[in-house]
């Protein structure tokens, strides 16, 4: 049996200097796009390299990614999900389950990307930063499954996770 990995981030922190501004379109602050760099180089540095990412199509969502991506070798499909727009878990899952690259990279939103996380793992995640999934944070999270059609709640194991901030400190 192959086994899948999925990079899951939140995307870092956005600006609200704008009051009248969509939570749509807001864009990262200048923390945010330090962070994204900050964990395309943590990416590079354990050699995750996403073959497909699925991206909300928010703006801080795409710019996340965009701060990611030239810290990592590869240049994977990148495919903008606006189901994953304040998706809650079983949109996350449905979504995660039409990839077909064997590492995925998910980029989403709060609150639904920390309760998809942990409904994800087999044995629960003891690290409080995992539970609250701030801005930034990243999971890797393996599955021993063929597809990823095949992957469910309860099925993953947490292989690592980081919050920004770790890496700053």
């Amino acid at each position: 049996m192959s086994t899948l990995r999925l990079i899951l981030t939140r995307h870092a922190k956005s600006s609200w200097d704008d009051p009248t501004q969509p939570d749509h379109d807001r864009p990262l602050n200048a923390r945010g796009i330090r962070a994204a760099g900050l964990i395309g180089g943590w990416l590079a540095s354990r050699g995750d390299e996403p073959g497909e990412v699925l991206c909300s199509d928010a703006l801080r969502t795409r710019q996340t990614w965009e701060g990611i991506a030239p810290h990592l070798s590869g240049r994977p499909e990148v495919r903008l999900k606006p189901s994953l727009y304040h998706a809650g878990p079983d949109v996350m899952l449905a979504v995660l389950r039409g990839a077909t690259a064997p590492v995925v990279m998910m980029l989403g939103h709060n609150p639904g990307i920390a309760e998809f996380a942990a409904r994800l793992l087999a044995q629960p995640a003891v690290a409080p930063e995992f539970l609250r999934y701030p801005t930034g944070a990243t999971a890797v999270i393996t599955f021993d499954q063929p597809a990823w059609e095949k992957v469910g709640f309860g099925t993953g194991a947490l292989l690592d996770f980081l919050a920004p901030r770790m890496l700053e400190a």
